[in-house]
C-alpha cells in the first residue's frame, strides 16, 4: 500500500448504517447487556461477517460477537492477534434516532445542526477539528450524539475484515474480532473469556487523533464514605440531633481545589465526588480516583480518609467509614512487559504515512482489564472527536486512515512472526 494514498474502502457505508441503530447502553440495569436494543446491532453484525465469509462468527449469550479472519500466510505459528471494539454508545446524550450527516469537502467553516440551529461545531475551538479543512466530515443531526464511540472502530474493523478477505494475496496470520456490550458503562469486559477469544494480543479501536496510540491510560479506584449522624424527631432534636448531611457538607468544602476534575489536565490525577445518597441519619458521598500511578490513588484515598476523620472529629457522636473498590489499572503496567505489541502497532501507524504519538488517556477503555485479564490491548485510534455529546463528529479519512493501519498491523504481525 502506497504511504501517502489512504485506502478506500466500505468503512464510511457501514458507518453510516450503524450510526443510525440504537445502542445506548444504561447505568444501574440489573442486565446483561443492560440493554437489550444492543443486540440488535450485535445480531447483524454477526450475519454481515458471515456474509464477508467468515463461517465462525457468533454471538454468546452475554453479547459478545467473536470471529475470525483465517489466515493467509504459508508460515507456521503466526501470531493470533484481536482487534476489539464496543457497539454501546453513552448514556449521556440521546443515542436514539440519530441522523447522520456528511459534511462532503468541509471548507472549515461553523459547521451548524440542522435540527438545532443554536447548536454549532466550531473549529476556533477544536484544533483536531481546525486540521481537518477538506476532509470529509460527520456529524449527527443536533439532537442526538453520532455515536463514533465506538461505532466507528466497529465499521473500521468490518471495513478491515472485508478488504483482507478480499486481498488474500496480503500474507497475514489468523485475526481475531471481538465486539461487546456495555463499555460505556464500565461493563465491556465482565463476563469476557480471553481463553475463549484466543489471541496473544489485542488491539481496541476507540481512540481520537489520527497518529496517537495509547499505550498508557488512568489507574482507577472507586471510594464510598458513609457518614453516620442520628436522627430524632425535629421538635425534640436539641442536643440530640446529629445531621449527617451537614456533616457531609463540611467535609466537601474540605477537599483540595487543585485535585478536582475541572483543574486537571494531562497527567495529573484527581478525586472527583460524583454522587450524594443524604439522609439526616447516614449521608454516603461517592467518589472515583484517577491517577496514572497506582500509587498515586492510595495517596489520595488516604487524603479522603484523613480529611473525613478530621471533619467527624468536630462533630460529637459522629462516624464515618470507608469502604474503596477497584475499578481498572494503567495498562502500562502490562504493555510493558510486551514490547512488541506496541512496537508493531508503531510500525503500523509508520507505513501508514503516520507518525506514531504515545498518548495517555484520561480514562480508560476495555484494554485497561483486557490488559490485566492476560491480553495485552493498547488503543488504537478511530478518530472520534468530542465524544459523548451531541457536537461529537469524525473525519472519513481518519476512518479510512484506521482500516489502512488495520490491515498493516495484520501484515506486520505475520513478517515478525
Amino acid at each position: 500500500m502506497s504511504q501517502t494514498t489512504t485506502l478506500k474502502t466500505s468503512v464510511l457505508e457501514r458507518f453510516l448504517r450503524y450510526a443510525r441503530v440504537d445502542t445506548q447502553s444504561a447505568e444501574h440495569s440489573e442486565t446483561y447487556p443492560s440493554t437489550l436494543k444492543q443486540l440488535g446491532l450485535l445480531d447483524q453484525l454477526v450475519a454481515e461477517l458471515r456474509a464477508l465469509g467468515i463461517s465462525d462468527a457468533a454471538r454468546d449469550e452475554n453479547g459478545y460477537v467473536f470471529a475470525t479472519i483465517p489466515a493467509t500466510t504459508k508460515k507456521l505459528k503466526v501470531p493470533v492477534i484481536g482487534l476489539l471494539a464496543h457497539v454501546d454508545t453513552s448514556p449521556e446524550a440521546g443515542g436514539a434516532g440519530v441522523k447522520p450527516v456528511v459534511h462532503e469537502r468541509w471548507t472549515g467553516g461553523d459547521i451548524r445542526f440542522a435540527d438545532d440551529p443554536n447548536l454549532v461545531l466550531r473549529p476556533s475551538e477544536l484544533p483536531a477539528l481546525r486540521d481537518r479543512v477538506g476532509c470529509d466530515i460527520v456529524t449527527a443531526s443536533g439532537t442526538t450524539l453520532l455515536g463514533a464511540d465506538d461505532k466507528a472502530g466497529v465499521a473500521e474493523i468490518m471495513a478491515t475484515a472485508e478488504y483482507l478477505l478480499q486481498h488474500p494475496e496480503i500474507p497475514h496470520g489468523p485475526v481475531r474480532i471481538g465486539f461487546t456490550p456495555d463499555e460505556e458503562v464500565g461493563a465491556g469486559t465482565k463476563y469476557f473469556e480471553v481463553e475463549r477469544f484466543g489471541a496473544v494480543c489485542g488491539y481496541t479501536v476507540d481512540g481520537e487523533t489520527a497518529g496517537v496510540l495509547d499505550v498508557e491510560t488512568f489507574s482507577a479506584d472507586s471510594m464510598m464514605l458513609t457518614f453516620q449522624g442520628f436522627i430524632t424527631h425535629p421538635g425534640m432534636a436539641k442536643g440530640r440531633m446529629i445531621n449527617s448531611i451537614k456533616i457531609a457538607a463540611d467535609f466537601l468544602t474540605r477537599l483540595p481545589k487543585d485535585l478536582a476534575p475541572e483543574t486537571t489536565e494531562l497527567r495529573e490525577g484527581y478525586v472527583h465526588p460524583n454522587a450524594v445518597d443524604a439522609s439526616v441519619d447516614r449521608t454516603m458521598v461517592h467518589f472515583i480516583i484517577r491517577d496514572f500511578r497506582t500509587a498515586g490513588l492510595h495517596e489520595k484515598e488516604q487524603m479522603l480518609e484523613k480529611l473525613a476523620r478530621e471533619t467527624v472529629a468536630g462533630w460529637p457522636g459522629s462516624s464515618v467509614s470507608v469502604e474503596v473498590k477497584e475499578s481498572y489499572r494503567n495498562l502500562k503496567e502490562v504493555l510493558d512487559r510486551h514490547p512488541e505489541v506496541v512496537e508493531n502497532a508503531r510500525e503500523a501507524y509508520r507505513r501508514s504515512g503516520l507518525e506514531p504519538v504515545d498518548g495517555a488517556i484520561r480514562g480508560g477503555t476495555d484494554g485497561s482489564r483486557l490488559s490485566f485479564m492476560g491480553l495485552p490491548t493498547p488503543n488504537i485510534f478511530a478518530g472520534e472527536n468530542s465524544f459523548h455529546s451531541r457536537l461529537e463528529w469524525v473525519a472519513v479519512q481518519d476512518m479510512e486512515k484506521a482500516v489502512e493501519v488495520l490491515v498493516n498491523l495484520a501484515r506486520i504481525w505475520e513478517e515478525r512472526g
